[in-house]
């Protein structure tokens, strides 16, 4: 069911792991789908939409297809960007009851409508996969609350190619022109109860050293991981997104001391109030670990 406006779906954070990495990999290259698992990130978007050319879409589908109920077992998460429109459906029917498919990525999704329809062919076909919608539009960032809170979304990305092109928008440095849009998805991420949302690609796998930069930023923002368009960009994303020890251990003993107390507050070992606010900033640490 979808979370009616106002409402919270909770969000299991101390139950799963959030993914720090997710690699593309194109849909109709057999030998990088071989080898794609190995790639060190936590999860792979297999993608059927801009890595394919159009003559190629029917190919790329099934050869998916095929990998996918041949896949290993494995820790991976495995997702599906499917094209926009009514070619959406045919990609979904296409991989749906795969055992390894964790999901499917609606490329350039415009409205909940979209979500709804998707959600109820994944229902219809007895699939338990979630769906991430890919925000690429002015009027797609401004609906983003609806399309959050319509059935099975697990989080939100922002495609931001093809935003930057629907605004005009040509990033600096600092890449504050899409300040507002991240801190949006954030927000509303938030506020509907999904998972964080993963930060939007850099197209620039050459240079790790502004990818780490911006990745700390994305980071301090409310983004607990990032898309990859490069195996080269994995293990710089995975790095940032990685908590320490030191952290995860401090987290953990945030989340035993409040339990032990059997109340909403306690205090940690240097006499610091805690409360649900910092469980909760806790419980996404611990998520977060490796």
């Amino acid at each position: 069911m979808s979370a009616e406006p106002g409402t919270r779906r909770p969000v299991a954070e101390g139950a799963v792991r959030l993914s720090r990495s997710a690699l593309y990999v194109p849909g109709d290259a057999p030998e990088k789908l071989r080898g794609a698992l190995d790639r060190g990130a936590d999860e792979l978007i297999v993608d059927l939409e801009d890595a394919v050319a159009p003559g190629r879409k029917a190919l790329a589908r099934d050869l998916v297809a095929t990998w996918l109920d041949g896949l290993p077992p494995t820790d991976v998460e495995v997702w599906v960007r499917v094209n926009p429109g009514p070619a959406a459906l045919e990609d979904i029917r296409a991989v749906a009851t795969a055992e390894g498919l964790a999901g499917v990525t609606l490329a350039k999704t415009e409205s909940a409508a979209e979500v709804r329809a998707a959600a109820a062919l994944l229902e219809e076909l007895g699939s338990s996969a979630r769906i991430v919608p890919l925000l690429e539009s002015a009027g797609a960032i401004l609906r983003a609350a609806e399309i959050a809170a319509a059935p099975r979304v697990h989080r939100l990305q922002v495609g931001e190619a093809d935003l930057r092109a629907d605004l005009g928008v040509t990033l600096g440095p600092d890449e504050r022109e899409l300040l507002w849009v991240r801190s949006q998805v954030v927000l509303v991420s938030a506020a509907v109860g999904i998972a964080p949302p993963i930060a939007p690609v850099s197209t620039d796998f050459r240079d790790l050293d502004a990818l780490r930069a911006s990745t700390q930023a994305l980071a301090r923002m409310g983004f607990v991981g990032r898309a990859c368009i490069h195996p080269a960009q994995v293990a710089t994303v995975n790095e940032v997104f990685t908590p320490s020890d030191e952290s995860v251990a401090q987290a953990r003993a945030l989340l035993e001391a409040l339990a032990a107390a059997g109340s909403g507050v306690a205090l940690d070992a240097r006499g610091r109030m805690i409360d649900e606010a910092v469980a909760r900033q806790a419980r996404l640490v611990v998520a977060r670990q490796r």
